[in-house]
């Protein structure tokens, strides 16, 4: 199946499930974490739309423990950064109807949280289309070793994400019900 039809069915079932706006147990994420120095590092999150998992409440629980936020922003050049934000920052729409930070303190994430439309078993993920976190991805791992946790419904998994040398694996996918990794 190829990426654009895989795309339009898993969205649209992505719709479906998240009527309620689900969320990622706080307790999952910590226990991934658990190994970092919470009192320096950075944590790049992302503002959910089209009914991705909501990562809001999560954040909000990093910044209570003075953990920095960041969102992404992206460029005329169709590349994406980190910015830094907190929930008292104003939120700015980009030409995709997505909120995003002013673009004032650029950060390098030490956890990168990633929303998805599909994940497989080995960890690929498919987004919109765009490349944006690929590249960001592939961009980040040459200042620093950043972790790569996805977000996801269980049912947005599949037997296997079409891929190639661009596409980047993550180190685990949160769902629900269980984490990948």
């Amino acid at each position: 199946m190829s990426k654009s039809i895989l795309r339009k069915k898993l969205i649209r079932k992505r719709q479906i499930k998240n009527k309620n706006s689900i969320s990622i147990s706080t307790k999952k994420f910590y226990n991934l974490i658990k190994n970092y120095d919470l009192n320096n590092i950075t944590v790049g999150g992302y503002y959910p739309v089209n009914y991705e998992v909501d990562d809001l409440d999560l954040l909000k629980e990093l910044s209570k423990k003075q953990i920095t936020i960041s969102l992404p922003a992206i460029s005329k050049k169709n590349c994406m950064d980190y910015y830094t934000w907190s929930f008292s920052n104003i939120l700015n729409i980009n030409k995709y109807g997505i909120p995003e930070p002013e673009k004032k303190r650029l950060v390098y994430p030490d956890i990168l949280i990633v929303p998805m439309v599909a994940f497989d078993e080995r960890l690929y993920r498919l987004g919109y289309g765009g490349g944006y976190y690929d590249r960001y991805i592939e961009k980040i791992s040459f200042k620093k070793k950043t972790l790569l946790i996805g977000l996801a419904h269980t049912c947005q998994k599949v037997s296997r994400i079409p891929n190639n040398k661009y596409d980047r694996k993550l180190d685990f996918i949160i769902t629900e019900k269980y984490i990948l990794g």
